[in-house]
């Protein structure tokens, strides 16, 4: 019984419904980061932050999300390529991994930068063009590069997801839709951000409440004998 236990427990760290999991807590931890950035930053000017103490309290809130969103996303991504197993295409695999690494650091990098902003609010003296500098770069990190990353990881996790029919196919096809709203128009509309944390979010829940595919593994480690 005790040498089982440990057993059945790394099964289900490796399993579907822990990679629906990672993804559900990523998708609603990076939506409500990103929607109370928004909202807290939604005013242009410096004093409108300096003033309203609700606002700069609403940042600090969404940083401390962005962490935990971070983890559940890493967990997502490992369990997926788990999951995968022999059926894995380098090919996908690798631009999946990388650019699911790639939106997360950039994601981090933007965080970092939005939380040097906040704890310059604290001063007496702000610079306005130091303020807008950082504006500027947290905004292009998050909203252009990071965004474009995730586009790539929703191209490449919708072509494994119909390869391997590990969901549905308006899932993946919906996917398609998100990734080219990301590459067009993630820079340009704010809340366009908000797709690619929603749609991970459905594919978890989706993995959750279906059963895993069938797959025919062929043999072929060995010619046959002439």
């Amino acid at each position: 019984m005790n040498a089982r236990a440990p057993r059945l427990e790394a099964r289900f760290w490796r399993s579907r419904r822990s990679a629906a999991v990672a993804g559900i807590v990523f998708g609603v931890l990076l939506l409500a980061a990103l929607t109370m950035l928004r909202v807290a930053l939604s005013a242009d000017s410096l004093q409108s932050l300096e003033s309203d103490p609700a606002r700069r309290r609403l940042i600090r809130i969404s940083l401390h999300l962005v962490p935990f969103a971070g983890i559940a996303f890493l967990w997502f991504i490992g369990v997926v390529r788990d999951q995968l197993g022999d059926v894995e295409d380098r090919l996908f695999s690798t631009v999946f991994l990388g650019s699911g690494l790639l939106f997360l650091a950039m994601l981090f990098i933007g965080a970092v930068t939005a939380s040097s902003m906040t704890a310059m609010l604290a001063g007496s003296d702000v610079n306005a063009d130091v303020w807008a500098y950082g504006r500027t770069s947290t905004q292009a990190l998050i909203s252009v590069y990071a965004m474009r990353m995730a586009a790539v990881f929703t191209l490449s996790v919708s072509t494994v997801g119909l390869r391997t029919s590990a969901f549905p196919r308006w899932v993946a096809i919906l996917g398609y839709l998100v990734a080219v709203v990301l590459l067009v128009a993630a820079g340009e509309h704010r809340w366009t951000q908000l797709a690619f944390p929603a749609w991970v979010l459905l594919v978890s829940v989706v993995i959750l409440f279906t059963r895993p595919p069938i797959r025919e593994v062929a043999a072929e480690q060995t010619d046959p004998p002439s």
